[in-house]
């Protein structure tokens, strides 16, 4: 069974962006920048949503990138879907692949969870408070979580590993 895990920063406060169209990679630090290329290079799939595609603006190397939307990108090594959650994931274990990353934003970190799909998560709580920002999830979501690890990331960031709970 193919696995898919949410993987995330956030500010102190729980948000993923101070403002829409903020690159996380402009707040956080250098060591969840470095994780994140860790794990998403060994699940070698990474799913997000057309506007977190659009603060990055181009495919992640060495990662097979998908980018949910309804309208087309013309842009070389990015695939574009609008499947459900449950069928992208049957087409790409088809295809062999066993883990994929999915990597934002709120609706799409919402919508994989509300399917059922996830089964763990890589939180990394960054040293910032926002105040008002992009929430982490769109909708009320009630999953329980199992705390896997936490690991110090670097001095002020911490890393937290749950699992979803059945």
């Amino acid at each position: 069974m193919i696995s898919a895990f949410i993987i995330a920063a956030t500010s102190l406060d729980g948000f993923i962006s101070p403002l829409q169209d903020t690159n996380s990679m402009t707040w956080t630090s250098g060591a969840d920048k470095e994780f994140f290329k860790k794990r998403t290079k060994e699940a070698g799939i990474v799913v997000m949503g057309r506007t977190t595609f659009e603060t990055i603006g181009k495919a992640l190397p060495d990662r097979r990138t998908i980018v949910y939307s309804k309208n087309p990108l013309d842009i070389e090594g990015v695939e574009v879907t609008s499947l459900p959650p449950v069928e992208l994931l049957q087409k790409l274990e088809k295809e062999g692949h066993t883990e994929v990353a999915i990597c934002g934003g709120s609706s799409i970190y919402s919508l994989f969870l509300e399917s059922g799909c996830v089964s763990k998560l890589y939180i990394t709580v960054e040293p910032i408070l926002f105040g008002q920002g992009i929430p982490f999830l769109n909708t009320v979501i009630k999953t329980k979580l199992d705390l896997v690890s936490s690991t110090s990331l670097s001095e002020n960031a911490l890393l937290l590993e749950y699992k979803i709970k059945k």
